[in-house]
């Protein structure tokens, strides 16, 4: 076959000898013709034959013919293709890469190269290419696509490990770049050692002995305080999502864990008994060197630092009550590097213990009329000694008394009792008495009340107090004892009259006056009335007599002038009723009296029988004054009275009045005291 150049010389298609011929575009423009030389069997040769010129050539319509790709379907290859391009010269053909998700959605991939680099988010989908021919005069043919099978996952590997150099506390994130489909959960260990390794040393870790220590199975790690000084070794093996593992890959710090600068964290400061305190702080940063402590006093926010104290704990002395204190804490590293100095927050007011009661004590019996009194028994520690000597402020106490309830003793407050002395009243016997008792410092606090308990009270040792004898001194008065009883309850106590001579010791008892009454009469004139009382008690427990009397007893003023005026004229008569019968009754009849004449002057009595129209005046009973001459008077009848001159002679008379029966006995009585021991002319103011 002859292709003809465009100035008309033929020229011979190279390879072109078949009986058909495939236009190719090397033909376009050209005309083309063919020659035949016909051979026979023998090999000979006929006259060749041209045959007419057939063109220009035009070119055909563009189209690709196949398209398939090259390379491996795998993460981190590089994907081509091969087309055949027909239908004049190849322009610039379109290319389309897509990437076909598992639900058919197809994915444009930006890029126009004649090549693809698979990379991740290609493992697990699918290419496709979309090739469209476009001629050299632009004109495109028909784009024919072709889709690859899914794209597999390169094998797992690391491709870089780093770790930085790490401080304390600091989280270390190593830089890594892992490869080989969608990474899994991949092993990480981190190891601490002494000298910094290489080689097989390094890479061959996780055999090593006890000088390397595995501290952790994370990514991330956080240096604690025992790596600092050490270096850090990652280890770590690349896996995929299925579970596939690489080859390990191991990297170790350039420098050992540094420390962080020293800080302290959370100071305050605890209390260990009412005087000790102790300054806590959370050290960081390295290890810890000689750190700095101090103590400050908080006066009205006023800070001062208290010399000498520069130890974890402080003893409180007397400067330090109402003020607050703080703990200062300056953290010093092994190096010597210092940190901030951090002050912890005031403490509360400090202030000595409160007050204690060891114990609280009565001094005193349990018994009606004695007096209890609250004594503290007080701890014999040092610092309590010195609260109660320096800081004690008011003592309070309240008593109380017991209430019948059943078995269970409960209390009543006696709201006026509220001193440290408690006389025990009557009231309280049977019951029990309970004080207590609260200290208070000079700081308005005060102490967990202490108490003392009594036994049931008894009843006081009976006795009379206060005794004395009411009356009006003369001697036609009621006279009466007073006095208070103490000693429980009281019983049949003992109550006995008696009367007493001016200037005589001697004591002469009045028969039957037992009572607390006493009615006097004429025989207590010139005498002391005196009043024994024995107390008794009524469980029978007697107690000492105890004794009152009066002035001597005056006779009434009437009565004194009356008796007064007889004893100065010196001769007195009566007229007297008689009784004849030895043993009075006590309702005289008028057939037992008869009627007499009493005469007396300062030398004699004489009872005369008076004269009748038929007789003389007869004197029935006459005598002096000498004893035993003496004048009787009886309690039971106030007009009776009975003249003993001797053993022999005894008149006993009756007179109509209490009065006049007064008058005789006194006037007697004077007559006849220059033989007796009362002077009545001296309790009548007679001059003798």
């Amino acid at each position: 076959e002859l292709d003809g150049h465009s100035d008309g010389t033929p020229c011979e298609i190279k390879e072109a000898t078949t009986s058909s011929y495939l236009l190719s575009v090397d033909d376009i423009g050209f005309f083309i013709s063919v020659s035949y030389e016909p051979v026979r069997n023998d090999w000979a040769r006929g006259p060749m034959v041209v045959s007419e010129v057939v063109g220009p050539i035009v070119a055909g319509h563009p189209n690709c013919q196949s398209l398939e790709f090259l390379g491996s379907m795998i993460e981190g290859q590089r994907l081509s293709f091969v087309a055949s391009y027909t239908g004049g010269i190849k322009g610039n053909c379109s290319l389309e890469w897509f990437r076909v998700k598992r639900n058919g959605v197809k994915e444009k991939v930006l890029s126009n190269d004649e090549f693809l680099d698979l990379s991740l988010e290609d493992v697990g989908e699918s290419i496709e290419l979309i090739y469209t021919p476009v001629r050299e005069d632009g004109i495109e043919g028909s784009p024919r696509s072709i889709r690859s099978d899914n794209i597999a996952p390169a094998n797992p590997m690391g491709l870089e490990l780093l770790v930085p150099d790490c401080c304390e506390k600091q989280e270390v994130v190593p830089r890594k770049t892992y490869f080989g489909g969608h990474e899994g959960l991949g092993e990480y260990i981190w190891y601490r050692t002494k000298d910094k390794l290489h080689g097989s040393a390094l890479t061959e870790i996780s055999y090593a002995g006890e000088e390397v220590i595995a501290c952790c199975r994370t990514l991330n790690y956080t240096p604690s305080l025992d790596d600092v000084g050490a270096y850090l070794v990652l280890y770590w093996i690349p896996t995929r999502v299925d579970g596939r593992s690489g080859k390990p890959v191991v990297s170790i710090t350039n420098s050992p864990v540094a420390p962080a600068d020293p800080e302290v964290f959370n100071v305050g400061v605890k209390k260990l008994f009412s005087d000790a305190y102790s300054g806590e702080g959370e050290y960081f940063g390295g290890h810890e060197g000689a750190s700095l402590f101090s103590w400050y006093r908080d006066i009205d926010g006023t800070i001062d630092l208290i010399a000498g104290a520069n130890s974890k704990t402080y003893e409180v002395t007397e400067s330090d009550y109402n003020c607050s204190i703080l703990f200062g804490y300056t953290p010093v590293r092994s190096d010597s590097a210092v940190g901030e100095q951090k002050m912890s927050e005031p403490t509360d007011i400090i202030l000595p213990e409160v007050p204690k009661v060891d114990m609280l004590a009565f001094t005193g019996k349990a018994v009606q009329g004695d007096v209890l009194t609250a004594v503290q028994v007080i701890p014999k520690t040092e610092i309590q000694q010195l609260v109660w000597s320096k800081y004690k402020g008011a003592i309070e106490y309240q008593w109380f008394h017991s209430l019948e309830s059943g078995d269970k003793i409960s209390y009543e407050a006696l709201s006026s009792e509220t001193s440290c002395s408690y006389k025990v009243r009557f009231e309280d016997i049977g019951r029990c008495l309970k004080c207590e008792c609260i200290v208070h410092d000079v700081f308005g606090r005060s102490s967990e009340p202490a108490y003392a308990e009594t036994g049931p009270i008894s009843p006081g040792f009976p006795r009379i107090e206060k005794l004395e004898i009411e009356g009006g001194g003369f001697h036609t008065n009621l006279y009466a004892v007073r006095g208070n009883y103490f000693g429980g309850k009281e019983g049949k106590s003992k109550i006995q009259w008696l009367r007493s001579m001016v200037g005589s010791p001697d004591l002469i008892s009045i028969p039957g006056e037992t009572g607390r009454m006493y009615e006097a009469n004429v025989d207590d004139v010139g005498y002391r009335l005196v009043v024994v009382y024995t107390p008794i008690r009524e469980d029978g427990v007697e107690g000492h007599p105890v004794s009152a009397s009066t002035e001597p007893i005056a006779v009434e003023p009437d009565l004194y002038k009356e008796v007064k005026q007889k004893l100065e004229t010196g001769l007195v008569k009566f007229e007297v009723l008689c009784d004849k019968d030895p043993y009075p009754k006590k309702i005289v009849g008028e057939g037992n009296l008869e009627r007499r004449m009493l005469e007396m002057n300062r030398k004699r009595i004489k009872v005369v029988k008076p004269g009748t129209k038929t007789s003389f005046a007869t004197t029935e009973v006459r005598g002096s004054y000498v004893p035993p001459f003496h004048v009787e008077t009886f309690r039971n009848d106030q007009r009776r009275l009975r003249i003993v001159v001797d053993s022999e002679n005894e008149v006993d008379m009756v007179v109509h009045s209490r009065h006049l029966r007064d008058v005789i006995a006194l006037v007697i009585r004077g007559f006849a005291q220059r033989f007796n021991s009362t002077s009545l002319n001296s309790l009548l103011k007679i001059e003798t």
